[in-house]
């Protein structure tokens, strides 16, 4: 398309206008045709004073000319003229138009509308009980432009079921099919236009933003909208407000003013302002007037195109200026349209033959449009009619152009066309023509567009970003929606070359949630996840990771558990493992030296075989270790404590029989220690350790029945690891397998701590006494140190106490034995380990004693 400067040059040359010459251009508002459409474009606008001054229903003037309307005014009759000329569509008929200005006013607006509705040939409407054969002036109207005017005119048609197709009114409750079932319109509906501005927030993060509306139905139904809309994506409204659309009492001026003041004064950058024109030429010149700091503003796409808005004095003061607009398409023969029309609205002999035509409704309606016949060449010079580049006005444009097309295609459909001829011309109501119109696809120029089920149309969005070029801002293109939003960031001009933000607080980071100040969930102060939460989709709450999982401080995930046990390697273990090597190397060396010295005074006085057995159970009680070591398993859990202390208890119960022979030699008289001693001699001496571990393996099964060790996963204990360990449900558990070894030591080291030792004799008490003591200290230290080690290392303290307790036996009682048959053999004697005296008595005589020792020594 032209450039306007181009083309306000192109038409000063074409129509040779001298100063003060007028034009014929409203003359040109009706042509008859066989079906007569009806139009309602913004061709002026009243003055606010003539509104509050009316005090009778008579005429408004209106004085003001708007050179958009007249561009509207031009797509539509270039869209019926296509259509006349085409072979296609309507083929042999003819549309006719009657075009009216609706002075931006529904008072004004109204008086057309009933001409609409008048009865054909008539300029007044008749009143009847049932209308379906009625037949009205026009069969369908374009326009208005504005919401405001189409939910008075969309009502109103609707009672008669009048097709009506706006190019402009964008709101969404004229989507509602059962308040307006006769409503369509070229456009879509604002909420697809908020929705598109909501993810423009998202995108840039602006979520404390102020949101201003018009004070009229346009802005406070957009304003409601947006607030869902943007409350349902997180995004907070700072501040809201509505901006009086006329110039009012200096209180609703005083309440935008303070409006203005408290989003200049916050950390508000981003305002949305969802207002019709007037309102925002009001609130932008006091934003300019008061030197308030630049904004961004995000504009509805009733003001972003805004020649009264764009030409402000200073508007680049008030900042960054983005929205936007429904994409038509392009009419490159627009141009040359225009500039031929009104070169012939200024030729005389073409605005003579117009006056031969005289327009019968004048008398009723008055003057169509006095003041646009009024465009001088001043006007066209200072861009009054031609200050807009086609570019910002091609999507109104292309809407009227498309609404032409809509109603002829009905109509074609009404009348059963085919592509070469129509039927006879036949009079259609307009209800026939509406039923062709719900979901009917029609094309307009070169897009192929469709009426959804609420009379509007699917059209892709443009974000156009205002570029300021003096004097005024040129629209550049820096985006598209059309479900989705893609954004051109190297086309956008931003202040310093930094998107401004607007935020409450800052973003937080990964692994931290928001808690919330105030009223507004976009104030709040950063806090950190938790060890053992993460912060997934909720930014307001951590979310606990699974009881398999766990998760470091400030996390976005979580990890899973490794099982944690005491491994075989590990440092604690190995060292373990090597002390149960050097205590079983000297119990497999104390056996084998006593096995080698079977028949010696020294094993033969300890016991012989029974010492030898308590040996072979203090081995069997240090391989116990290796149950503790490894993955546990519930067998593992139930084996541990029973395989360790009945060989304990086999080991400690031949001590017995050694402290008790010991006790009864030395403390009671020779008579009871002879018989008694009888007892504690072998076959007897077995049953005795038979019957103490029955009754451990007693105990044990009692200790299995009522309290079993379960294998348990623990996840509270190590912070990154499950614990698997064996459970111990109470120390009196515990304590249960432990009786029968503790009450034999006990006996052990009572029965020997008191014993006197006789001068040249083998002190065998005194080795158990401390083997005794060794078993207490070991077993009385391993409780507190089990009970505060870590619950990994439990199973290391329980090895280490059963390693300790059977080096601290062997150090004691045995190793001192093996020394005396290793370095001191002279001592390996009868008399040195039983005595003489006892050793006779038991034989008869003395002597015979005596020279059976020697002879057994030999």
């Amino acid at each position: 398309m032209l450039s306007p400067a181009v083309l306000s040059l192109s038409l000063a040359a074409a129509l040779g206008l001298s100063t003060g010459a007028s034009l014929c251009l409203s003359r040109q508002f009706r042509v008859q045709g066989d079906y007569m459409l009806g139009g309602l474009f913004p061709l002026g606008s009243t003055e606010e004073t003539t509104l509050h001054q009316r005090t009778q229903p008579n005429g408004i003037p209106c004085t003001r000319f708007l050179s958009r309307g007249l561009f509207l005014v031009m797509a539509m009759k270039m869209a019926v003229e296509e259509i006349n000329n085409r072979s296609s569509l309507l083929p042999g008929l003819n549309l006719g138009y009657d075009l009216f200005d609706t002075c931006l006013e529904p008072v004004v607006t109204m008086k057309p509308s009933l001409m609409f509705l008048a009865k054909a040939g008539s300029s007044s409407i008749a009143a009847y009980c049932n209308y379906t054969q009625y037949q009205p002036r026009v069969l369908a109207v374009i326009g208005p432009h504005s919401s405001e005017l189409a939910l008075i005119t969309g009502k109103f048609f609707s009672f008669f079921l009048m097709p009506q197709v706006s190019y402009s009114a964008s709101m969404d409750r004229l989507s509602d099919r059962e308040t307006f079932p006769s409503f369509f319109r070229t456009v879509p509906s604002d909420k697809v236009q908020l929705e598109a501005i909501v993810k423009l927030l998202q995108h840039f993060e602006w979520n404390w933003v102020a949101a201003l509306g018009s004070d009229d139905d346009y802005g406070r139904e957009g304003l409601g909208i947006f607030s869902g809309l943007a409350n349902a994506r997180g995004i907070c409204i700072a501040h809201e407000g509505l901006i009086t659309v006329h110039r009012a009492s200096d209180q609703q001026l005083k309440k935008m003013v303070d409006v203005l003041h408290q989003v200049n004064q916050s950390k508000v950058q981003v305002v949305v302002l969802f207002a019709s024109v007037q309102a925002v030429y009001l609130l932008l010149n006091y934003s300019i007037h008061y030197g308030l700091s630049p904004k961004v503003w995000v504009a509805s796409d009733s003001w972003l195109t805004s020649d009264q808005v764009m030409t402000l004095p200073r508007i680049a003061q008030v900042g960054t200026v983005l929205g936007f607009l429904q994409r038509g398409d392009l009419l490159p023969e627009f141009p040359h349209y225009v500039q031929t029309h009104l070169a012939l609205a200024s030729n005389p002999a073409f605005c003579a033959s117009l006056d031969a035509e005289i327009d019968l409704d004048e008398h009723v309606m008055g003057p169509r449009c006095p003041h646009c016949d009024d465009i001088s060449l001043p006007d066209l010079s200072s861009g009054l009619l031609l200050n807009m580049s086609t570019e910002q006005l091609n999507h109104q444009v292309f809407a009227t152009y498309a609404a032409v097309y809509s109603v002829a295609q009905a109509l074609h459909n009404t009348l059963q066309c085919n592509a070469s001829s129509c039927p006879a011309t036949k009079p259609v109501q307009p209800w026939q023509l509406l039923k062709n119109m719900y979901n009917m696809s029609f094309q307009a120029g070169n897009l192929t567009l469709q009426f959804d089920a609420s009379g509007s149309v699917h059209m892709e969005y443009d974000l156009k970003m205002w570029v300021w070029e003096s004097p005024t801002p040129v629209l550049h293109t820096v985006g598209t929606f059309n479900g989705s939003l893609q954004l051109q960031h190297s086309k956008m001009h931003w202040p310093g070359n930094q998107v401004p933000v607007s935020q409450c607080s800052r973003q937080c980071k990964d692994g931290q949630v928001r808690r919330v100040k105030g009223f507004h969930s976009c104030c709040y102060d950063c806090v950190d996840c938790k060890a053992g939460s993460y912060q997934n989709s909720d930014n307001f709450i951590c979310t606990l990771c699974g009881p398999d999982q766990w998760s470091p401080e400030q996390s976005t995930s979580c990890f899973p558990r490794r099982p944690k046990f005491l491994a075989w390697g590990e440092p604690a273990v190995l060292s373990l493992l090597l002390l149960l090597g050097l205590v079983l190397g000297l119990v497999l060396g104390a056996l084998g030296l006593f096995v080698h010295s079977w028949n010696s005074p020294l094993v033969q006085a300890s016991g012989g075989p029974l010492f030898c057995f308590g040996l072979v159970c203090l081995g069997l009680f240090c391989l116990s270790v290796l149950l503790f070591p490894g993955q546990p398993s519930p067998a593992s859990c139930l084996a541990q404590q029973p395989l360790a202390h009945l060989p304990l208890t086999g080991c400690l119960s031949t001590l017995f029989l050694q402290a008790a022979e010991t006790f009864v030699e030395s403390e009671l008289p020779l008579n009871w220690a002879t018989w008694l001693c009888a007892y504690l001699q072998r076959p007897w001496a077995w049953l005795v350790v038979l019957l103490a571990i029955l009754v451990e393996a007693a105990l044990c099964a009692w200790y299995l029945a009522a309290f079993p060790p379960v294998m348990v996963k623990d996840q509270q204990v190590l912070p990154t690891e499950t614990l698997e360990h064996c459970h111990m449900h109470s120390w009196v558990s515990l304590g249960l397998v432990h009786i029968t070894n503790a009450t034999l030591a006990f006996l052990c080291f009572l029965g020997t701590f008191l014993v006197q030792s006789q001068p040249g004799r083998y002190n065998r008490a005194r080795g158990i006494t401390f083997a005794m003591l060794s078993y207490f200290i070991i077993w009385v230290s391993f409780v507190p140190i089990l009970a505060n080690v870590q619950v990994t290392y439990q199973p290391a303290v329980q090895m280490g106490a059963i390693l300790l307790c059977a080096l601290g036996i062997l150090a004691t009682f045995h190793l001192p034995k093996c020394y005396l048959l290793l370095w001191l053999p002279k001592l390996n004697t009868w008399e040195f380990f039983l005595g003489g005296g006892h050793r006779a008595e038991g034989d008869g005589s003395s002597d015979g004693g005596r020279d059976g020792t020697q002879g057994h020594s030999e």
